[in-house]
């Protein structure tokens, strides 16, 4: 009985490890992750008349192929890249969805993603550049360190007026798992995101039909 223990726990030990084998090699497949987030509609107001038009972000990244890549514990990797592979228009429908549904005041605005024209009828153009945006992960023993990074510059132009407000936004995260799935730096990305147009909102306002900055 007792040679059959060690053998069945023989077993079991080859097993684990080829599980945990076959789970840390990489192929060298692209993870596309979807960053969209439900985030709870506001109570519903009257809108003010303020139109906002928010255009696709330009990408000013070195790397502009992947977010990053995870690497597996026994060689190779896995990319990361947002959907649709235009980072610029994710950021920026992101920020007009969010703004959409709970934006200055907690309330709901109106707000659209396009290109302006050379006429428009929005109060405000909201517009950007991506410096920053990595998603990554490094698989060890038993764990997945995960790490995300943003760094925006977005700037506000008021039509009325002529004037404009620019801010910075950056930001960072990490986190730890032991059993490591797509969904993890999915989620730890999308995080970040609206980590980063929650602060936007919080240093800026709109007043008269123009987006100042709440704070100088």
């Amino acid at each position: 009985m007792r040679q059959i223990g060690r053998h069945y726990g023989l077993i079991v030990a080859v097993l684990f490890s080829a599980g945990v084998v076959a789970g840390c090699g990489g192929t060298g497949r692209t993870f596309y992750m979807d960053l969209q987030q439900k985030v709870p509609t506001a109570q519903y107001v009257e809108p003010e008349p303020v139109k906002i038009l928010v255009e696709p972000f330009d990408d000013r990244r070195l790397e502009k192929t992947r977010l990053g890549m995870r690497t597996h514990l026994w060689g190779g990797v896995t990319y990361f890249q947002v959907a649709g592979e235009r980072p610029g228009e994710v950021v920026a429908q992101a920020l007009a969805d969010r703004l959409k549904t709970r934006g200055w005041r907690d309330r709901s605005w109106n707000v659209r993603m396009a290109r302006a024209g050379p006429t428009t009828d929005a109060d405000i153009i909201i517009s950007g550049q991506i410096f920053e945006f990595t998603a990554g992960a490094k698989s060890r023993v038993f764990s997945t360190v995960l790490s995300t990074s943003l760094k925006l510059v977005i700037t506000a132009r008021n039509v009325g007026d002529r004037t404009s407000t620019m801010r910075s936004v950056e930001g960072a995260q990490h986190n730890t798992v032991i059993w490591f799935s797509d969904d993890d730096i999915q989620t730890l990305t999308a995080a970040t995101l609206q980590d980063g147009i929650e602060r936007y909102i919080v240093d800026t306002a709109i007043e008269q039909r123009a987006l100042r900055p709440s704070r100088q």
